[in-house]
C-alpha cells in the first residue's frame, strides 16, 4: 500500500523542512501520535528509512505510513444513488428493452394501449377495437404509463433528471415513501393530462410527471440552510433531514423562485413553443409535467418524515 502525499510541485518543498502531515509527536508516553520504531521526540530525519520520504528533484514519494498514523480515504463516489432510485430506473430500462426485443409492432401497440395512459378511456365513448377496457386498466394506467418510454433518448432525459433529484428525496423519505410519492405524482400528472386532453386516443407515456414531482419535493428542503445543495458530493446524511420550510416561506426564497420560473418557462417553451424532441414523432405532455410538479410541492408534507420548520 502506498501512502499518498500532496506536494506543492511548483515550489518543490523540501519534506525535511515541511514534513508530511503525520500526527505531531507527544512528549508523554503511550502510542498516540507515536511513530513506529522511533521515540516520540524523533525528527523526520531520524525516522526509520522505510518511513522517510524519498525525494528526486521536484517530486517526492514515500512508502508505508508509520504505524499508528491515521490513513484517511479521500476519494468518494461522485454519485451515490440510493437503491430504490436505481430500481425505478432499472424497471424503465427493462420495459424499454423488452419492447424492443420481445414485441412485434402490433404487440407493442397493444402494450402501449394496455399500460399507457389513454384519456379516451374515461369519457364513456366507444373505444376502437384493440384498446384495452375495464376497471383495472382504468386504474393501473394512472401509474404504469410512467415506466414506459418512447426511445432511449426519452428514457435518458428522464433518468438524468431523476437520478439527482430522486436521490435527494430518497435519502430523506426512505424506500416506501419514495414509492408512494412516485405513485402520487405520476397519478397527478395523468389526471392533469386527462383534464387537458379529454377524449384523446393517443396514449401518454414517460416518467416526466413523477420526475417533476421529485424535483418539486427536493426544492422544499434542498435550499434550506444545511441542506444538500451539493447533491452530487454531499455524503453527510444530516443534510437530507433538515426541516423543510413551509410552502409560503419557500415561495419567498429568491433561489426557489428563480428555479420555478426557469422550470415553468422551459416546459412552456417545449410544450407550446417551437422546440420539440429530436425524434420528431413525440409531443411533450407538458401539462402532465406541471401536474406532477404541483403535486410534489403540495403533497410533500404528507410524505415527509422530518418535522416541518416552525413558522
Amino acid at each position: 500500500m502506498f501512502y499518498p502525499l500532496a506536494l506543492d510541485v511548483t515550489r518543490g518543498l523540501d519534506p525535511r523542512v515541511h514534513p508530511p502531515p503525520y500526527p505531531p509527536p507527544h512528549a508523554g508516553g503511550g502510542r498516540e501520535g507515536e511513530i513506529a520504531g522511533s521515540s516520540p521526540a524523533m525528527t523526520p530525519d531520524e525516522w526509520p528509512a522505510r518511513h522517510r520520504l524519498a525525494t528526486n528533484g521536484r517530486t517526492a514519494y514515500c512508502c508505508l505510513p508509520p504505524q499508528g498514523a491515521p490513513v484517511t480515504r479521500t476519494s468518494e463516489p461522485i454519485f451515490n444513488v440510493p437503491a430504490i432510485v436505481f430500481a425505478i430506473v432499472g424497471i424503465c430500462v427493462l420495459v424499454l428493452v423488452g419492447e424492443e426485443l420481445l414485441l412485434s409492432n402490433e404487440e407493442d401497440i397493444a402494450f402501449l394501449y394496455s399500460f399507457g395512459f389513454v384519456p379516451a378511456r374515461y369519457d364513456g365513448s366507444q373505444l376502437p377495437a384493440g384498446i384495452a377496457r375495464g376497471v383495472g386498466v382504468g386504474i393501473w394506467t394512472f401509474v404504469t404509463y410512467a415506466f414506459i418510454h418512447g426511445d432511449i433518448f426519452h428514457l435518458g432525459m428522464n433518468s438524468v433528471w431523476f437520478l439527482p433529484f430522486g436521490s435527494a428525496v430518497a435519502r430523506r423519505f426512505g424506500n416506501l415513501r419514495v414509492i408512494g410519492f412516485f405513485v402520487a405524482t405520476a397519478a397527478a400528472g395523468a389526471l392533469t393530462h386527462l383534464v387537458t386532453h379529454w377524449g384523446e386516443l393517443t396514449p401518454m407515456i414517460g416518467a416526466s410527471a413523477a420526475v417533476s414531482g421529485f424535483m418539486a419535493g427536493a426544492i422544499r428542503f434542498a435550499f434550506q440552510r444545511g441542506g444538500p445543495l451539493a447533491m452530487f458530493r454531499n455524503e453527510d446524511p444530516t443534510a437530507y433531514v433538515v426541516p423543510a420550510a413551509p410552502l409560503s416561506f419557500a415561495l419567498r426564497d429568491p433561489r426557489i423562485m428563480v428555479f420555478l420560473l426557469a422550470w415553468f418557462g422551459l416546459n412552456l417553451l417545449f410544450g407550446i413553443g417551437s422546440i420539440g424532441l429530436p425524434s420528431g414523432e413525440q409531443s411533450i405532455a407538458w401539462q402532465a409535467h406541471i401536474g406532477g410538479f404541483v403535486a410534489g410541492l403540495l403533497l410533500f408534507p404528507l410524505f415527509d418524515p422530518v418535522p416541518a420548520q416552525p413558522t
